[in-house]
């Protein structure tokens, strides 16, 4: 049976950083369920974003749990530095996880929900074996590095093939999708068996967050 669950975590990527305090306002005044914090370190992905003394700001004037999302290199080693700067889901790259089991027991260890994230090049199956340990998957449906790229289609067999994989090994997976996300394809994510909506462009380009979060929420 398909989790049901639908959360909305605007990225901050998109956000306004000359005023990013006012875009946390809103979010925590909207029906946002977290704060996707998109970690770049200019090795994994092409491009560098923020780091830990950002998320540790943010903390202190979020409302909404932090969705951290780590695109770098050696993610282990930094697994207690984003739990204290508080983080409160940390997913890595299966592509950046050379001790993906371990890495995923470090996280848990925490407290912290554990995700796992995967390219757009990745096949599902590859995630059959931590499926059963892990609280979410995240489908990337860019390729990572920037914001407000084409979403990819063949995304939507990817999240249908892992709500399978999941039925069958953990049916409280959470599945998330970031990269393109909009109120054109937020329905069809939700109905391939999407949990999380990842969006940026789309929230923080809008005229009204708030409202933009609510469509997106009730797609």
């Amino acid at each position: 049976m398909i989790n049901q669950k639908r959360l909305v975590a605007p990225s901050i990527l998109a956000a306004n950083f000359a005023n990013l305090e006012k875009d946390i306002a809103l979010i925590n005044e909207s029906e946002a369920d977290w704060i996707h914090c998109d970690i770049m370190d200019g090795v994994f992905v092409p491009n560098i974003s923020f780091g830990l003394p950002v998320v540790y700001s943010l903390k202190k004037i979020a409302k909404k749990p932090l969705d951290v999302h780590l695109m770098i290199v050696n993610p282990e080693r930094y697994i207690k530095d984003f739990f204290d700067a508080g983080a409160n889901i940390l997913t890595v790259h299966y592509e950046a996880s050379i001790h993906l089991h371990r890495t995923i027991e470090e996280i848990k260890k925490y407290g912290m929900l554990a995700g796992v994230s995967i390219n757009p090049h990745t096949p599902v199956n590859l995630l059959e074996l931590v499926i059963p340990m892990v609280d979410m998957v995240l489908i990337m449906s860019v390729n990572p590095g920037f914001g407000g790229q084409k979403f990819i289609d063949f995304s939507y067999e990817k999240i249908k093939q892992l709500r399978r994989l999941s039925d069958k090994l953990n049916p409280e997976l959470l599945i998330e999708v970031d990269g393109g996300v909009d109120l054109n394809n937020a329905k069809k994510l939700y109905e391939s068996g999407v949990n999380i909506l990842v969006a940026g462009t789309t929230i923080f380009e809008s005229d009204d967050i708030i409202t933009t979060i609510k469509s997106l929420k009730n797609a």
